[in-house]
């Protein structure tokens, strides 16, 4: 196989890893990436339903990709991720022009389905749920240049929220091999990587038990020990599996980041119990609690979703109150959105949009305010800063805090993939602005 080919990745970091895995794959075959489509010889879509906004944009690119290919009709078109596995054969009804189908599990197989498509010219659906992760493409020099990557440690989900599609489009739970896991750090961190961010629909339910028994807290320390490695971050936490293991893994593990994501969706016990949480306000308080005597300077990052079915007013100011208590670093806040084939598609007390639009709004317009009021305590601070690359505004490089932080600050030296000292100087809503203490001497890999 040979050719040029094109991925557009949506959605979340699950997915920006997908694409890189398959670009590996790709590359490997004999595919070379090009940056824009007109000049692909193949298209992926990889896509993200977690939302109706994603799903809407991914159909969208595909309309204009289709038109591309009507002008060169040897084009292949494939749509990946969480749309594919949720349609499966139907998008080829709504899309007659598109050439691959291809699940959350099925990833590995790409060669396989683009020579049949090439050979047989016939199109291709696989969304297979039922097998094991994927193993690990590995191609040296892929993530050459890259302060930051990402590693799979799972995937699927037996959460089953009422709101959430994530557990029919992603299957069931199933983790890596710690030993996969291990080589893929390795391999990372060979290739000048620094800092390396877990990923999995819920990390926390990480377990191997065969040969090795192994829990997250587990792979955690043994990640902590690579040499090279300068940071260890993960996503996502689901508040009722947080272990006081892992919370004591902020105070004992040097290259875990002080920062978590810990999606609480609602400040309401009554909303909480309707989406299937699995836990209440006050377990919520108490974990931030805990988090925060583990590491003094955690920062704590959240999901909400407002205008949930039977979301009354004193529930909304329920977790208004609860944000203003927590004081959460920042939060990813959306209207609820019903998707297809979950329990809250079909329940009562759904809200008008104009009365969820004013309660994000206000919501979003107090997550800024203390956002804003952190970041500003922050003034006359030194922090650590692994430096990613250049700003956006010349002569200034970028990188972030262990509470991750963005902070830009003025240098003439290439200190890229290195952890600089900065006095924070200026504060603004989305970043921060800094000196260096001291140019560091450039150094080596």
């Amino acid at each position: 196989m040979s050719g040029n080919f094109y991925i557009a990745t949506m959605g979340c970091q699950m997915n920006d890893y997908d694409s890189d895995y398959l670009a590996q794959l790709l590359q490997s075959s004999g595919y070379k990436p090009v940056e824009q489509p007109n000049s692909a010889d193949l298209i992926l879509i990889n896509t993200c339903t977690v939302r109706a906004k994603p799903q809407q944009k991914a159909y969208s690119l595909l309309g204009r990709m289709v038109a591309l290919k009507k002008k060169k009709p040897s084009l292949i078109i494939g749509m990946l991720g969480c749309i594919a596995q949720q349609e499966g054969k139907n998008l080829f009804k709504r899309f007659p022009e598109l050439d691959l189908v291809l699940g959350t599990r099925e990833l590995e197989r790409i060669e396989e389905f683009l020579k049949k498509i090439e050979i047989d010219r016939d199109r291709v659906v696989a969304t297979e749920l039922d097998r094991n992760p994927r193993s690990f493409a590995g191609k040296n020099g892929y993530y050459k240049g890259r302060v930051k990557s990402y590693i799979s440690i799972m995937e699927g989900c037996n959460n089953f929220c009422s709101y959430c599609i994530v557990p029919y489009v992603r299957g069931r739970e199933v983790s890596r091999a710690p030993r996969d896991i291990m080589k893929e750090a390795q391999h990372l961190v060979g290739q000048g990587v620094k800092e390396i961010t877990l990923l999995g629909q819920n990390v926390n339910s990480y377990r191997w038990n065969e040969g090795e028994e192994l829990d997250f807290p587990g792979l955690l320390h043994k990640l902590n020990r690579i040499p090279g490695l300068k940071r260890i971050r993960f996503t996502t936490s689901h508040p009722k599996d947080l272990s006081d293991d892992l919370i004591k893994c902020f105070g004992e593990l040097e290259k875990l980041c002080p920062h978590i994501h810990l999606p609480v969706q609602s400040g309401s016990n009554k909303i909480l119990k309707r989406m299937n949480r699995g836990y209440s306000r006050e377990n919520y308080l108490n974990l931030v609690k805990k988090l925060r005597s583990a590491r003094s300077d955690m920062a704590i990052t959240s999901d909400l979703i407002v205008g949930f079915p039977g979301e009354t007013e004193e529930d909304f100011h329920l977790t208004i109150d609860l944000i203003k208590k927590i004081g959460f670093d920042n939060t990813y806040s959306f209207k609820y959105s019903d998707r297809q084939g979950t329990r809250a598609e079909n329940m009562d007390g759904k809200l008008p949009e104009n009365a969820k639009g004013a309660r994000l709004a206000e919501l979003q317009g107090l997550q800024k305010q203390i956002t804003l009021e952190k970041n500003r305590a922050l003034k006359g601070c030194q922090v650590d800063v692994l430096v990613e690359g250049k700003s956006k505004k010349g002569g200034q490089m970028t990188g972030r805090t262990g509470g991750n932080k963005i902070v830009n600050f003025p240098s003439d030296n290439n200190n890229i993939g290195i952890i600089v000292k900065v006095v924070i100087k200026d504060a603004l809503a989305n970043s921060l602005r800094g000196e260096l203490v001291q140019e560091p001497a450039p150094q080596a890999g």
